[in-house]
């Protein structure tokens, strides 16, 4: 049995499986996730089909690779749409997570307004219970007009 040292590196293993980064993996996804759902995607999906076609029913027997029930383009169409079914799922579930950390950073955001606003809503309160004692510009105006015609009353 031997002992590992804490105070030296690990040697590195080696692995069979291929190393990939998931980020760039997923990022390569949604770029063709975000391609397949164009109509430049179908319009050249539509022009390869009809040229494949074209080319096996219309050109010479020697020069036709894929007769008429089409199996090669068959498999090819399967192919395409078993690559591609995941990599839309990918790239859902990045969006996904993506939204989820979007949502949590909406509500903080919402709750930290919202305590801003009961904060504020109570510090006008307070102001407004401060100056209901404060002396106003027109009740002084009043005050002292009043007193300017007691005083003229009394001379």
């Amino acid at each position: 049995m031997t002992t590992e040292r804490l105070d030296q590196p690990r040697e590195l293993r080696r692995s069979l499986r291929p190393h990939y980064d998931p980020e760039v993996f997923g990022r390569l996804a949604e770029r063709i996730a975000r391609f397949l759902g164009t109509a430049r995607f179908l319009v050249y999906m539509t022009v390869f089909v009809a040229v494949w076609v074209s080319w096996n029913v219309a050109a010479p027997a020697r020069f036709q690779f894929d007769p008429y029930p089409f199996i090669f383009l068959t498999l090819m169409l399967s192919l395409q749409a078993s690559y591609a079914a995941p990599l839309i799922l990918l790239a859902q579930n990045r969006q996904d997570d993506r939204d989820r950390v979007q949502y949590e950073q909406d509500r903080e955001t919402g709750e930290r307004n919202r305590a801003d606003v009961e904060y504020l809503t109570r510090e006008i309160a307070g102001l407004r219970l401060a100056l209901g004692e404060v002396t106003t510009r027109d009740y002084l105006r009043s005050e002292l007009q009043r007193l300017g015609e007691e005083l003229k009353e009394r001379r």
